[in-house]
């Protein structure tokens, strides 16, 4: 009877973890679309500073980073100051673009490493404040469904399956009587 119970419920398990490996992890490309398009809106706004910062500097006869030389050494603290702040807005928007060109130019099978190195914690925050999961319409939701399919059913069957009935089948052998199916 214990035999005909677990056969059932491992059944069952086995299909309720198949749809939510599918499931969760076919909401992995759209997270990483919607990903995209709030490093998109970075972009365009440490663009649009440094565009500014770029235009002053050309108005006083200088590229951009003798401007940010020349603002850092001033005497007056606080305008050095906005020195190290150009310095790290132009270097932002870099390292934003360079994220932004390696995400979109990424193959589909490699993006979630491309992803994972150039990951950004508070725009995937915000990100994940807002995510609206979707149906996955596209080839690669459908590939990233079915490896969360069988990951997740390789990861029941060899960390809770197999060892439970090889438990199971070790208890039955030591008593036979206590484990007699009716």
């Amino acid at each position: 009877m214990a035999h005909s119970v677990f056969s059932v419920c491992d059944g069952f398990l086995d299909r309720i973890l198949c749809v939510a490996g599918a499931v969760v992890f076919s909401q992995a490309p759209e997270f990483m679309q919607q990903y995209l398009q709030r490093l998109g809106g970075h972009v365009d706004e440490a663009r649009r500073q440094v565009t500014q910062y770029r235009t002053v500097a050309e108005q006083s006869n200088l590229t951009l980073d003798q401007f940010i030389a020349q603002t850092s050494k001033n005497s007056d603290a606080a305008v050095a100051k906005l020195g190290g702040v150009m310095h790290e807005a132009t270097a932002r928007l870099q390292e934003l673009q360079d994220a932004q060109n390696a995400l979109l130019h990424a193959p589909v099978f490699t993006r979630p490493i491309v992803f994972a190195q150039h990951f950004d914690k508070e725009i995937a925050h915000a990100t994940w404040s807002i995510f609206k999961p979707a149906v996955p319409a596209t080839i690669e939701g459908v590939v990233y469904a079915f490896v969360g399919l069988f990951l997740i059913l390789a990861i029941y069957h060899l960390v809770i399956r197999v060892p439970v009935r090889t438990a199971y089948h070790r208890a039955r052998r030591r008593n036979p009587k206590l484990y007699a199916d009716v």
